[in-house]
């Protein structure tokens, strides 16, 4: 499949702030794969002599597939932008181009390095080394085409959590895998049990070879496409969702059922703004609020199921 690659240069006075919500315009179309260019970015490593050029103004770079929705989503995609700049007076101005996947991959991997991402977590991209320190574990993530690097805020946010609150020997479910890259990274964690869907075929190739690439046996994992919850049942102990506020409430209808008594359940991808109503439908369905994460506008909650057959009643006097 054809891409078009859609950069979106900007002025702003809050230029990281107008980024993130440009790149949650991208969200909004379930594309993950999401560039950020800064002026002056200087990478980890030093800056290698075949990489792309240094960015000179800030931008944002999404994928859309080239196929009968590409029209659409480009007259939405400048509307929504528009709609920014009327709010928060961002100048912003528009260039399409056509790649293949391979043009994709090599034009953005100059920006993609290990970084530490949790108390022991590292995303290592697979074509970079690095040196493990004592205690560090590392999750080697190829994206592909369209998928995030795991090292946007909402991802960065999840696997800290998992790191913290997945049990020994855990079943886990993420919905949404994209990449896969929480998956692996319950997996070099301890859980017994690995599941995860996604609509895109393509997230459910990408995130099998991610797993292989980690170690993870085919015997642990089971992966699914289709609707994000529908093809699983109940039982686990920790399900993961880093999608879109929306998603995530309509998702909260079902999610209890797939969980196991006093089972956990963790969502990202929720912009600060959003917290409360994602909190009050959490504790509609039987959550009880765990922990509350947040990182540069944007939030992860954890929530743990309440016992079954327990319910709050007022106190009667």
């Amino acid at each position: 499949m054809r891409y078009i690659e859609a950069k979106i240069t900007f002025d702003s006075s809050d230029p990281e702030t107008a980024a993130d919500l440009i790149a949650g315009v991208f969200f909004d179309f379930d594309l993950q794969g999401v560039v950020v260019e800064e002026p002056g970015l200087e990478p980890a490593e030093p800056w290698a002599e075949d990489a792309v050029a240094r960015p000179t103004a800030h931008a944002v770079i999404g994928y859309l597939p080239e196929d009968e929705l590409l029209d659409r989503r480009r007259l939405e995609l400048e509307q929504a932008v528009a709609d920014l700049g009327s709010r928060l007076g961002l100048v912003s101005r528009f260039n399409y181009r056509a790649l293949d996947e391979q043009d994709w991959a090599e034009s953005w991997k100059a920006f993609f390095w290990p970084q530490k991402v949790g108390e022991r977590i590292v995303v290592k991209p697979s074509w970079r080394d690095y040196d493990l320190q004592p205690g560090e574990m590392a999750i080697e993530i190829d994206p592909g085409m369209a998928f995030g690097t795991g090292t946007h805020p909402t991802t960065v946010l999840c696997l800290r959590l998992i790191e913290k609150w997945l049990p020994p020997g855990a079943s886990f479910l993420d919905i949404g895998t994209g990449s896969g890259i929480l998956m692996a990274a319950a997996a070099k964690l301890g859980a017994r049990r690995l599941c995860g869907g996604d609509r895109d075929g393509m997230a459910v190739r990408i995130a099998a070879e991610n797993l292989r690439r980690n170690g993870v046996g085919q015997d642990k994992i089971l992966l699914a496409q289709g609707a994000l919850a529908t093809a699983f049942r109940g039982g686990f102990d920790l399900v993961c969702a880093n999608i879109l506020t929306h998603v995530i409430l309509e998702l909260l209808d079902d999610v209890p059922r797939l969980l196991a008594p006093d089972g956990l359940f963790i969502c990202s991808g929720i912009i600060s703004e959003n917290q409360a109503l994602a909190v009050e439908k959490m504790r509609a369905v039987g959550f009880d609020i765990a922990e509350v994460l947040s990182k540069d506008g944007w939030v992860a909650i954890v929530g743990r199921q309440r016992a079954w057959g327990i319910v709050e009643l007022p106190l009667q006097t």
